[in-house]
């Protein structure tokens, strides 16, 4: 089997002082025009007053970016870091992803795991030691409905009954899932279900033992190998993050999505400027053709 290629990612400007309509459709065209394989919004939708991360509550809602962005843009694909699946109701997940990917001719990823903030569960009315089983009953609904047609099935977890149900339109082609999480049962999960795995803020060690893991079981062909970072190289040092890049790859990982923390539009595309120019270094080719 030939090695996977290697290809990188930004996180949009979604989130804190920098998020706003013009610099997320800024961003976004801008990481088209650097060759980005791909653009990335992350997922909450209440937070904790006194919570240390995330760092800010202005977060607009992912699906709703998604669809800004499709407007914005022709070659990127546009993925989720990572839609918390438990907290939404699948069938209408499945709807809204399946009509982006439509709109945009087939340009998205789901990246989704069972999340991890308590407080964001309770304010939804969602159980949270519930999420493991949701998240895999919930992955089973969207699935359905993404391939097949006139459905019969019960999920009793979501209380959902279809009978001879429809939902169109589906994906224009098989919309890849991105497992997130790093405990077992969410590497089973990734393996099982998945298109992908995808970490987040984890060291190459530890990454290496995750991959290890994942690589233990029988994986899609193609499956991808997703890190999250939070480099910014107008803060941290460059040489540094060349260095992790590639102590990154050596560890198994086959695509980037970092996330500068720069607080205004013109700084973040700085950073993202300098991103791209340090992956090509890596030997990282960025291309979205």
């Amino acid at each position: 089997m030939s090695p996977e290629p290697l290809t990188a990612g930004i996180h949009l400007p979604q989130a804190g002082p920098a998020a706003s309509g013009d610099s997320i459709k800024e961003v976004a065209q801008f990481a088209e025009e650097l060759g980005f394989r791909d653009v990335w919004v992350s997922d909450h939708l209440v937070i904790p007053s006194k919570a240390k991360y995330p760092p800010s509550a202005y977060v607009f809602e992912p699906l709703a970016v998604m669809a800004w962005v499709a407007a914005q843009t022709e070659r990127v694909g546009i993925g989720t870091t990572v839609l918390v699946l438990p907290m939404r109701n699948p069938t209408v997940t499945a709807k809204s992803l399946a009509s982006i990917d439509q709109l945009s001719g087939g340009r998205v990823i789901l990246g989704t795991a069972a999340g991890w903030l308590k407080a964001e569960f309770d304010a939804l009315g969602i159980p949270f030691d519930e999420r493991g089983p949701r998240t895999d009953e919930a992955l089973e609904i969207i699935q359905c409905l993404w391939k097949e047609d006139h459905i019969s099935a019960s999920f009793p977890i979501h209380g959902a009954e279809f009978v001879q149900m429809r939902a169109k339109p589906q994906p224009v082609t098989e919309i890849p899932i991105w497992i997130g999480g790093h405990a077992d049962v969410a590497l089973r999960r990734a393996a099982r279900v998945g298109n992908g795995w995808h970490g987040a803020f984890l060291s190459p060690s530890e990454t290496s033992k995750m991959v290890k893991k994942l690589q233990s079981f029988e994986l899609k062909d193609g499956f991808v190998m997703s890190m999250r970072t939070n480099w910014d190289p107008l803060e941290d040092d460059v040489n540094r993050i060349l260095f992790e890049i590639n102590e990154y790859v050596e560890a198994g990982v086959t695509h980037f999505v970092p996330e500068p923390r720069q607080k205004n539009k013109t700084k973040y595309m700085g950073s993202v400027e300098i991103l791209a120019d340090l992956f090509s270094q890596s030997g990282i080719h960025l291309s979205n053709n």
